[in-house]
């Protein structure tokens, strides 16, 4: 009887999740309501139900949902930064001979905010590498603000407009929007990172080349800045959800689960020399999450053809990067890892070594977490497939996609609302 109910209740929370309009897989491939299509009339009655409020933000954090905050403070560094530029030298010749603190060289202190730090020093300024350092950290949150400007500038300017002209209704604006700026972060960034693997040894998944001659502590320009760009989105996104500054989906903690995961991943990764297994883990989610969208958006426009078509493709650029790619991977770690150089098979930090034993397990643990998660969507994916293809509600139920309850009526099929009439 225990295990009955046990199963029972897992299968009500699987069929819970994929009809569920505000979980983030699942809930946008509902049907949605058609073009000129007559909705019934509500009742007198008042809406008591309770809807989403996003919380109160502090005055301090109004940078994260208002594009103006958001820009008025990333122009404050670039301010300074000219200021600078300009001022010192000046300054500078009033400086007497011999001052041990402030010299002509010593450089501008406000460029490590949004421009690279830590160069490795080399005469060959065409090759130039960086290492990693405590200036990072700046770096970082200078961009996480600046993907929250751009998130809410695309939300506001761009993809709620275009919501409108398509006659996408009032609640579902925000959902538009979100997909519309996804569509486009992994899309150039999967191109950004299929650009940089072409510079590396890993080209198209050697994983071998993950360990031979560890650490690989000196990056290329474009992997350093696409590294710590991608860090300080991921943050952004965790930034949203744990200040309820949108509204939340049924599987909120998976997502919650998924962004600390992936920034374990992302900070271990840079912090331990490993940035070229990060650039493939990246790739493998960038890409296929930008066709997601786009499938997303397709459906919201109501384009059930396209919608199709492009679902199909989703499904299987998802398996083989989110699924094979990532199997690879996982391969590596566990039966390559061995490939490292004996010297670097030891924790020294002041070398930049750090793949002792423990450590496989340390970098094997979180890969295969996401794994699991992937495994988990994948499998809610598969039923939105095979409810497409075979089931008949699709086109008999309408539901308003992610909302939150609003417009009841409309949640009921059309033949119950016809005799509701």
């Amino acid at each position: 009887m225990v295990k009955r109910k046990s199963s029972t209740s897992v299968i009500t929370a699987l069929r819970n999740f994929e009809q569920d309009p505000a979980h983030h897989l699942a809930g946008p491939f509902l049907p949605q309501t058609p073009i000129g299509s007559l909705t019934p009339e509500r009742s007198n009655s008042p809406d008591i139900r309770r809807r989403h409020q996003p919380r109160a933000v502090d005055p301090f954090l109004r940078w994260a949902v208002v594009p103006v905050a958001s820009l008025k403070v990333l122009l404050v560094p670039i301010i300074l930064y000219v200021n600078w530029e300009f001022v010192y030298p000046i300054f500078v010749q009033f400086i007497p001979q011999g001052n041990t603190y402030l010299s002509s060289d010593l450089p501008n202190p406000f460029a490590q905010f949004f421009l690279l730090s830590h160069p490795v020093p080399s005469l060959d300024e065409k090759n130039l590498r960086y290492q990693k350092g405590w200036s990072d950290l700046l770096f970082i949150a200078y961009y996480v603000v600046f993907w929250s400007f751009i998130r809410q500038s695309l939300s506001f300017y761009v993809f709620q407009p275009m919501a409108r002209y398509f006659g996408i209704r009032k609640h579902k604006l925000d959902r538009f929007a979100e997909q519309g700026y996804a569509m486009i972060y992994f899309g150039i960034m999967g191109a950004w990172g299929y650009r940089i693997m072409g510079q590396l040894p890993t080209w198209w998944y050697r994983t071998e080349a993950f360990w031979i001659d560890y650490p690989h502590w000196n990056m290329i320009p474009e992997l350093k800045r696409y590294y710590l760009m991608h860090m300080a989105y991921w943050i952004q996104q965790l930034l949203v959800l744990v200040l309820g500054l949108e509204k939340p989906r049924q599987d909120y903690y998976e997502l919650v689960a998924h962004h600390i995961v992936t920034i374990w991943l992302v900070g271990w990764s840079y912090l331990i020399n490993l940035t070229l297994i990060g650039n493939a883990v990246y790739m493998s989610m960038d890409i296929p999450d930008a066709f997601f969208a786009f499938s997303k958006l397709l459906n919201y426009l109501r384009a059930e053809r396209a919608k199709v078509v492009s679902f199909i493709i989703f499904i299987f650029i998802w398996t083989y990067f989110r699924h094979i790619l990532n199997f690879y991977i996982l391969y590596s770690v566990w039966f390559e890892y061995d490939l490292i150089p004996d010297s670097s098979k030891v924790w020294i930090w002041a070398n930049g070594t750090y793949l002792n034993w423990w450590m496989k397990y340390q970098v094997f643990t979180p890969l295969l977490l996401l794994q699991f998660l992937n495994l988990f969507w994948y499998f809610l994916i598969m039923r939105v497939l095979r409810r497409a293809i075979v089931g008949s509600e699709v086109d008999d139920v309408r539901s308003d996609d992610e909302d939150d309850g609003e417009d009841e009526d409309e949640d009921k099929p059309l033949s119950q609302s016809k005799k509701d009439k």
